[in-house]
């Protein structure tokens, strides 16, 4: 039988390893966005307001730290490397329709009229584009054998540096909101 600390090791080394793969590091912050869009919707569901705002800053926080690095790092070595240039900007708009709706629930308090609406359209949006990522953009980068395991290492590093300025770890305070 294994025990938790057995566990917990297993865990921080598949995270690891999934860390040192660009596709990899990318598709775990995916799923855990959604994650906590769920988790959101679920509160709005209960009409649960207990740490909503919180978990809300935090998807504000990991968006903007991983579109960040999609858009610094990711993107453009996968722009060098394929021939699809519309799925490129698609993606790029996607994000700044994306970073738009973020900026407005930034200014907005919990308790305004339309708080829940845009948090969710942003989810939404958030959901078509990984969708479009996860089947379309990630296979060819795939297949055109970028080298995805220097490309990761690159974006953890600056992953790193993005959540220090950030003001700490959104994992952390993803974790923090997760237990309230």
């Amino acid at each position: 039988m294994r025990t938790e600390a057995s566990r917990q090791s297993q865990k921080r080394r598949s995270k690891r390893g999934a860390s040192t793969d660009a596709i990899a590091m990318l598709k775990q912050d995916h799923e855990k966005v959604l994650d906590m869009f769920k988790k959101f919707e679920r509160m709005v569901e209960k009409e649960d307001d207990e740490g909503k705002s919180e978990l809300v800053r935090t998807i504000c926080q990991e968006l903007k730290i991983h579109t960040a690095l999609e858009e610094e790092i990711f993107y453009p070595a996968v722009r060098g490397a394929i021939e699809e240039e519309l799925l490129m900007d698609e993606a790029l708009v996607e994000h700044d329709s994306a970073k738009s709706l973020i900026a407005q629930i930034e200014e907005m308090q919990e308790g305004d009229e339309r708080y829940n609406a845009t948090v969710t359209v942003l989810g939404e949006y958030i959901k078509h584009h990984v969708n479009e990522e996860q089947k379309e953009m990630f296979p060819k980068a795939k297949k055109a054998k970028m080298d995805l395991s220097s490309l990761g290492e690159e974006m953890a590093e600056r992953k790193k540096a993005l959540q220090g300025e950030e003001g700490g770890s959104a994992e952390s305070q993803a974790e923090e909101a997760e237990r309230q």
